[in-house]
């Protein structure tokens, strides 16, 4: 029997903290902490959490409170806080919350394992800095916890200062990974046998280094053989380089698939936003996307209901999503986030708000359906990552990252196939192999 202590890590929002969380597991697990799927087994529970829903923060207090019970039945148990909640909240949630032993935010997790041996002389500890050094450079090597298809941070941060987000006060500036560095742990994930990479950032498209930018990168990491697919995620329409849209054309590793964040149609709640660009820029770069890569699939982030919103300033929204025609979309009624600008401003009611979101979510939900019935007759490519539900079954990823279903008896996690498109469900397609 194994005498590893057991870590139970709860992560919330965004692909950039399912990376965080699994490099914080790999720093424990130095220590000697094994991941379960079980709190209750756990030795260290340890929130991930993000600030960008609405009532984040009392969400993660909501949760810590339901803790009570297993820290006191396990006075030994060490639970911690890390992210952006821990960054903006800090010395807060050791006030709030006796029970918690430690608080790191997202660029201090690397020094977990000091903070660890702090609390086990009955410390409690916070550590909010924006270090110096690079957390990369003292993490441990990385392992294969998610089969397949595997997340790469290459940048952190933003510069951008849109007036709705917290991201620039609890990740900082915007920051590039080394190229070096980057390819070298890219290779060390192909040969643990990861086949997809989907490169992460704040603003993923505004990496650079050494003179080259990420369709640079794209095309460097696409020679690494054995990588079989490549995605890049999140993206600012500024950040949209001439050479990364034409690396969608030209590069067949890059899947065609972008999620392309807009937040509104309206040119004065855009300026409103300081998002720095219009509506028409948007959509002329939407062309200009497409016209390299016809059969890419867009998706976008939306807020409705921002302080001043007009019914002309939401229906200018729907006219662009029309426009656009999206493969889906995350929309989310607008809330204040302490600090920021917009928090300064008088909220719309709530009701309209609802009403709002609703209409949008409606029309999304249509181009969603039209666009996975567009795929039925297609042929695609589809990533199996794991067993499905019913016996000989597979689910996948298909280029342009539709879940697929596909009855595959011999298949396992990994294997890269074509797929024959034959039906469409709410959120997933099903398919059948092709013999090849």
């Amino acid at each position: 029997m194994s005498d590893a202590r057991k870590l139970f890590i709860k992560t919330y929002g965004c692909q950039m903290n399912v990376y965080d969380s699994e490099r914080m597991a790999e720093a424990l697990g130095a220590q000697g902490y094994e991941l379960t799927d079980v709190a209750d087994e756990a030795d260290m529970v340890l929130l991930n959490t993000c600030h960008i829903r609405e009532k984040a923060a009392e969400k993660v207090y909501s949760d810590l409170g339901r803790l009570k019970p297993l820290k006191a039945a396990k006075p030994g148990l060490k639970i911690g806080v890390a992210g952006c909640v821990a960054q903006a909240e800090g010395d807060e949630i050791l006030k709030r919350m006796p029970l918690v032993d430690l608080v790191v935010g997202p660029q201090s997790y690397h020094r977990l394992p000091e903070m660890l041996a702090r609390t086990e002389g009955g410390a409690r500890v916070v550590d909010t800095d924006f270090p110096e050094e690079d957390k990369f450079d003292h993490l441990p090597e990385r392992k294969v916890l998610r089969g397949p298809a595997a997340f790469l941070t290459v940048q952190e941060g933003c510069d951008k200062f849109c007036a709705f987000c917290v991201v620039p006060y609890t990740r900082g500036a915007e920051v590039s990974r080394p190229f070096a560095r980057l390819m070298g742990e890219a290779r060390g994930l192909v040969a643990r046998g990861v086949r997809e990479l989907t490169l992460l950032g704040q603003n993923v498209n505004a990496w650079r280094n050494e003179g080259r930018g990420l369709g640079d990168l794209i095309r460097e990491m696409a020679r690494i053989e054995g990588l079989e697919r490549l995605r890049y995620t999140t993206s600012h329409p500024n950040d949209m380089a001439d050479d990364l849209i034409e690396a969608h054309g030209v590069e067949p590793k890059l899947m065609p698939y972008l999620h392309l964040p807009v937040q509104s149609g309206s040119d004065r709640i855009l300026k409103a936003m300081n998002r720095k660009h219009t509506a028409e820029q948007y959509l002329r770069l939407v062309e200009r996307i497409r016209a390299a890569r016809p059969d890419i699939l867009l998706t976008s982030d939306f807020i409705v209901g921002f302080p001043g919103e007009t019914d002309a300033d939401f229906e200018a929204t729907l006219d662009l999503i029309r426009a656009v025609g999206f493969g889906s979309a995350f929309s989310f009624k607008y809330s204040a986030r302490p600090g920021t600008p917009a928090a300064e401003k008088p909220e719309l009611p709530a009701e309209i708000c609802d009403a709002r979101l609703q209409t949008l979510q409606a029309l999304i939900a249509g181009q969603q359906r039209a666009a996975q019935e567009a795929m039925i007759g297609r042929e695609v490519g589809v990533l199996y990552e794991k067993s499905g539900r019913l016996p000989g079954q597979m689910v996948g990823k298909s280029d342009h990252l539709h879940a697929v279903h596909v009855v595959d008896p011999d298949a396992k996690a990994g294997d890269l196939v074509r797929v024959r498109i034959t039906a469409s469900q709410a959120n997933s397609l099903t398919g059948e192999r092709l013999t090849i």
